[in-house]
């Protein structure tokens, strides 16, 4: 085992240990101790210690997030605070199914390699060529595109090998020219991974299935504030785009300011690409299907905007009856459940009975851990806002703060919250636990929920310092050319940048214009 994983390893293990103990110790305090304002109302009172032991093991993981996700609404049962059906019913939102289509069409375009054709086809393009910048620009776009749509890990351990590869044909070309280059101590190498992972994470950011604390946000908006002005497809992909394309801008920058490279060109990096992209032949029966299966998605996804968008504009272009009719049988969640169902339904080899995606691949695909901490956040989310405990919750802050700050300051304290937290543990577990507090927070100060959600979303994408922040950067930093020092130094400016120059101002004022709140 490598030092830094070592490192890593002995970090997680202190983790688990001190959630394991401190967890229900911390439970029970709260459990046992009267909390004023709480002593009329002990369902809340019971939630909130369930809640303080959720916190704690989604936080520090001694068991798998997806288990503490299920015993938290176990425990709600048992101890009084909903019944069954109440504490359950979560795990069947329409926003589920959304995911679920989609990790049907990652996995399609990941078993029929149609993520590797698109990757590799944005690094052979003609303006890439043998310039180490522009292969830092081209590794970033690929990293960035694919995960907008299939998973950031998936993604990064696509892209890494890429990545590997080019770097060693840099340390061969050196060799041959008399010079040796430990790749552990080279700055482009560090630069290169770094651009690897962190593009993977900006990426995610574009649309609501791009990363699990987007869709996770726009679920808590609908459940726990059904009033709010509701987030769609096409309104995520307005600000996620403009995001994503100045994370990106301000990442690539930046990493080349601190890990610039030495040459020139790249002898070889065109052929490696090349070799790469024509390893995987022509267009295959089974791609294509998956590429209309994802475009029928897509359609499906952005036409309620593009509706909205022509009535704006020309109220009596499309009958409004028909859009009303269209959400109500084309929402989100159907049109995910489209584009992945299609994958079993076309043909690859009628004679054989190959489908594009047969059901075994499909259920692999299916990241059936995400949606049950998905479930469980929602569950115990709908129970904080039913027993009152979010009305204390949001009390209990606005008291803290010293009374009603401005939304700007509100947002900020927020984003910064929600990305520190992200630093150190799982982002989708973040966004479970901070958005019903979020909401509660902005509901009780007459904020609008909408952009404190939004804020809290983009911002557990930036969790940039620290390889335990995200797969991606566990991924890269194994590869051991990313000493840990600079892994935090680029994080730590990126993150700075990244909450304060982009996503707060950007949910200030393009978001809240966007949504009318």
């Amino acid at each position: 085992m490598k030092p830094q994983a070592a490192q890593e390893s002995s970090f997680d293990r202190k983790r688990h240990i001190f959630g394991a103990i401190f967890g229900p110790i911390c439970a029970l305090l709260v459990y046992f101790l009267p909390i004023a304002g709480l002593a009329e109302n002990p369902e809340a009172h019971k939630l909130l210690a369930i809640v303080t032991f959720v916190a704690f093991w989604w936080i520090c993981e001694p068991v798998p997030i997806p288990v503490t996700s299920l015993i938290g609404p176990t425990l709600c049962v048992i101890f009084g605070v909903a019944s069954a059906t109440d504490a359950f019913k979560a795990f069947a939102n329409p926003m589920i199914f959304l995911f679920m289509g989609g990790f049907l069409i990652a996995k399609g375009m990941m078993v029929n390699g149609l993520d590797k054709r698109i990757a590799y086809g944005i690094m052979s393009m003609k303006w890439v060529g043998d310039s180490p910048r522009k292969i830092f620009l081209a590794i970033g776009l690929a990293c960035m595109l694919c995960s907008g749509w299939i998973s950031n890990t998936a993604t990064a351990a696509m892209m890494f090998p890429i990545a590997l590869g080019l770097l060693e044909a840099i340390r061969e070309m050196m060799a041959a020219n008399g010079k040796d280059i430990d790749l552990s101590k080279y700055k482009y190498a560090t630069g290169l991974m770094l651009m690897t992972a962190y593009a993977c994470s900006i990426g995610g950011v574009l649309t609501p299935i791009g990363t699990p604390p987007n869709i996770i946000m726009i679920g808590f908006i609908r459940e726990l504030a059904p009033e709010s002005p509701q987030i769609t497809f096409f309104n995520w992909m307005i600000w996620g785009f403009l995001a994503m394309a100045l994370y990106f801008v301000i990442t690539f920058f930046v990493l080349q300011k601190m890990f610039p490279s030495d040459v020139k060109h790249i002898d070889g990096a065109q052929e490696f690409i090349q070799d790469k992209k024509n390893s995987l032949g022509k267009w295959t029966r089974a791609q294509k299907n998956t590429l209309f299966a994802f475009i029928i998605a897509v359609v499906l996804w952005v036409l309620p905007g593009i509706f909205s968008a022509v009535q704006n504009i020309a109220p009596d272009a499309i009958n409004a009856d028909f859009v009303k009719l269209y959400g109500a049988r084309f929402p989100e969640a159907v049109a995910a459940m489209i584009g992945g169902l299609l994958m079993f339904l076309l043909p690859v080899d009628l004679k054989k009975g190959k489908m594009t995606l047969s059901w075994k691949e499909g259920v692999s695909g299916i990241d059936w851990g995400t949606l049950l901490l998905f479930g469980g956040g929602l569950a115990i989310g709908g129970m904080v806002f039913s027993t009152g405990l979010s009305q204390w919750i949001g009390e209990s802050l606005t008291a803290a703060l010293g009374g009603k700050p401005s939304e700007y300051i509100f947002l900020t304290v927020f984003a910064v919250t929600a990305l520190l937290l992200s630093e150190l543990t799982s982002n989708t577990a973040v966004a479970n636990l901070m958005g019903p507090i979020a909401i509660a927070t902005a509901v009780s100060l007459g904020f609008s929920p909408v952009p404190v959600c939004v804020v809290m979303a983009l911002c557990t994408s930036l969790a940039f310092m620290l390889p335990v922040s995200t797969p991606p950067n566990a991924i890269v930093y194994a590869s051991g050319y990313i000493p840990i020092t600079k892994m935090i130094k680029a994080g730590v400016l990126l993150d700075i940048i990244g909450v304060f120059a982009v996503t707060v101002p950007l949910v200030y004022f393009l978001v809240k214009a966007i949504m009318g709140v």
